[in-house]
Parts: C-alpha cells; sequence; structure tokens
C-alpha cells in the first residue's frame, strides 16, 4: 500500500494529511475518488486531462471515480483565480454543456462500474432549512481567508454573496458523495480543503486532499482555460490540435511533456521537432495515429510548402444583387460577429486562395468568392459556394 500510495502521488503537488491516503488504501475497499467539473464551457480541454489521468490511474487500481458534472455550482460561479465575478451562464447554455461532459471523460476514464457519474443539482436544489443548516457550519472569516477573495477586499473590489457560497457548495458535494479523496488543480487547495472541514461538521471522515500542477495555457502565461482564449480542446479537430500544440512557447515543452504525457522531452531533439512529437502524440490519443499523420501533412502543406489544404470544408452563401459583403460572408461562414471579421480584414488577416484581401474593401462581386477557398487566421480555411 505504501508503493501505490507513492504511485498514486508522484508529480502531485499536495497530498494531505501526510500518510492519509496511505492509511485510506490500507482500508481494503474501493475508494471513493471525487472530481468535480463546472460544465462553463462546451468542451473539456487538455489541462483537464491532467487531473482525469490521475483519477484512471485511482480506476486502474480498483477505485471507484467519482465525477461530479457541477450543473448548479456553475449557476454560481466558481471564483477562483478570479479577480471579479465570473460571468454566469443561462441554465439551458449549462445543461448544454453538461450533456457532453460524460463522453468526452470516457476518452480517458474507463465507463464500467468504476465510474460513478454525478449531477450535483440531485442535491443542492436543496430546502431552505437544510441551506441554513449547511451554512450555519463555516464562518465569513474563514472563506476570506482564501487569497483571491483577500485581495480583493483590500482591494475594495466586490465580492457577492453567491461567490462566498460557492467554497461551501462544493464542499458540501463531498458530503453527498460520501467521498474518501477529491482531487484537483493547485486552483481547487482552498475549496477542497472545505470540503474535509463540512465533512467533519455533518460527523463523516474527512477526505484526503490532492492537488496536480495546472496546465499552462498556448500563452505560457496563465492556465489553460476557455475563458482566457488559450486551450485547446480534446474534441478539437486533428488539425487545430496538431497546430495550436505546435504554437507554444518552447519553455512550456518540459511541463507539457510531464504533464500530457508523463515524461521527458526526447533528449537532444530541437524544440520544433519536440513540438511535432508532442503534437502527434495528443492528436494520436483523441483521434488516433492515422489522423495525427493526416494532420501533419496538411500542416506541412500549409506552413511549409505555402499551398492550401487538400480537403477543405465548404460553406454556401446567398449574394444580393450579385455582390457579397465580405464581413458579413465571414461571420457565417467561421462563426463571430461582424466586427470581429472587419479587424480581422484590417489586420490582414484575411486570405483568398492564400493572397490576403485589403482591407478597404468590404463588398467584392459574388464571382470572386464562388468556388475559392477563403482563409481566416493561419489554420481555418472554407471553399465559398455562392447560392
Amino acid at each position: 500500500m505504501a508503493n501505490l500510495a507513492e504511485f498514486l502521488t508522484r508529480n502531485t503537488v499536495e497530498c494531505s494529511p501526510a500518510g492519509a491516503l496511505e492509511a485510506r488504501l490500507k482500508e481494503g475497499r474501493p475508494l471513493r475518488v471525487k472530481l468535480g467539473l463546472d460544465p462553463t464551457a462546451p468542451d473539456l480541454h487538455l489541462g483537464h486531462t491532467v487531473v482525469l489521468q490521475k483519477l484512471r490511474e485511482f480506476q486502474d487500481a480498483g477505485h471507484t471515480v467519482v465525477l461530479i458534472v457541477g450543473d448548479y455550482t456553475a449557476r454560481v460561479g466558481d471564483p477562483s483565480g478570479r479577480a471579479a465575478t465570473r460571468p454566469v451562464l443561462s441554465p439551458e447554455q449549462i445543461d448544454a454543456n453538461a450533456r457532453t461532459y460524460q463522453e468526452q471523460a470516457a476518452k480517458i476514464l474507463a465507463t464500467d462500474e468504476r465510474l460513478e457519474l454525478r449531477f450535483n443539482s440531485e442535491w443542492l436544489d436543496m430546502p431552505t432549512e437544510d441551506l441554513f443548516r449547511l451554512v450555519r457550519n463555516v464562518t465569513v472569516a474563514r472563506l476570506l481567508e482564501r487569497d483571491d477573495f483577500a485581495k480583493r477586499m483590500a482591494a475594495a473590489e466586490p465580492i457577492s454573496l453567491l461567490e462566498l457560497l460557492y467554497p461551501v457548495l462544493q464542499g458540501y458535494d463531498s458530503v453527498a458523495v460520501a467521498a474518501d479523496v477529491e482531487l484537483g488543480g493547485t486552483d481547487q487547495t482552498f475549496n477542497l480543503h472545505m470540503g474535509r472541514a463540512i465533512q467533519s461538521a455533518y460527523g463523516l471522515a474527512p477526505q484526503v486532499v490532492l492537488t496536480v500542477q495546472l496546465l499552462a495555457g498556448l500563452d505560457g502565461e496563465l492556465k489553460m482555460s476557455k475563458s482566457y482564449g488559450n486551450a485547446i480542446g480534446i474534441t478539437e479537430p486533428p488539425d487545430e490540435m496538431y497546430g495550436k500544440t505546435l504554437s507554444i512557447p518552447d519553455a512550456l515543452l518540459p511541463s507539457w511533456y510531464d504533464l500530457l504525457l508523463g515524461e521527458a522531452p526526447p533528449a537532444g531533439l530541437p524544440p520544433r521537432d519536440a513540438k511535432r512529437a508532442l503534437a502527434r502524440a495528443l492528436v494520436s490519443r483523441f483521434h488516433g495515429a492515422e489522423a495525427a499523420q493526416r494532420a501533419e501533412a496538411a500542416f506541412d502543406r500549409v506552413f511549409v510548402e505555402h499551398a492550401l489544404p487538400q480537403d477543405v470544408e465548404e460553406a454556401t452563401v446567398a449574394a444580393a444583387d450579385g455582390l457579397l459583403h465580405l464581413p458579413e460572408v465571414i461571420a457565417a461562414v467561421f462563426g463571430g460577429s461582424r466586427s470581429d471579421a472587419r479587424r480581422a480584414l484590417a489586420q490582414g488577416g484575411v486570405k483568398l486562395d492564400g493572397q490576403p484581401l485589403p482591407a478597404g474593401e468590404l463588398d467584392v462581386p459574388a464571382e470572386r468568392l464562388d468556388g475559392r477557398v477563403l482563409q481566416l487566421g493561419k489554420r481555418r480555411f472554407r471553399r465559398v459556394r455562392v447560392a
């Protein structure tokens, strides 16, 4: 059991209290290992896979993973690492995102009896009397010990009562599922320890807290997050996943290899080749080896040979009086707003068959676009068909 505990806690940041995980393992029963994910975006990203891989190790050791989709806590908004209140999504957005999480997590977790999927709306939609009982166990002073709350208080920035409730509600999740162990990133340390305190208040044995390092995003500075625009989703197309991986700063290679592949970068390889090996490995994991080969070939065709991709998705647009308004076309075929499209045009970020489009020409004859490849940024292509 000492060896198993050592294996499960390797490459983690904190396992507390000291010796608690080994003691739980010695009980000789499947442990209940909890992870909560708030569905604030429609897809999981590579940062999530760091903790999901650790969960899979517990599964492989015979333990039960309790994956909690925080469809109720997402309505509050996790303030962890935030300098301001997180915008709250609509219930419809949250529910739509939540429906995708089980399928995506199955790319890493075993989906047999070792996985228990729960939604915390099952227990957090509680009577007022139960809510009073819960919050009676936590003081405001304790909540304000959180580093992000303390900084906002010092800066006289607002903190909503709802935000103060977030760690309490997340802590109650541990009571509801009788968690033995809870995993999370280092930004969740306070919330995980709050779970221990609330379990104790309800007469349960406090859970073991296990934290993993956060994966830095594509910018190399902030943690990977969809809201920061620096993430790679695990359901993104192979070409996107491959190309985005090659864009990471060289300094991220050791941590990405360690956290995502569990190994060091290949010795002696220059950063460019080490990124290619990393990109192939990631695309292979989520899309298969053949997709990785095709993604690499497509990347080389566009960025090494400076040719257009061989297979380009088509998009149909309608012309008015024989003219097409470029910002409208760009927004229609790639998504986003017309103002975003105008900015891209002004910055030279839109090409037609590989040639930049002039910034001032917004209305063009329909025949000029029909059948040709429109490019937005470095890796987004559509062949335009005019209805």
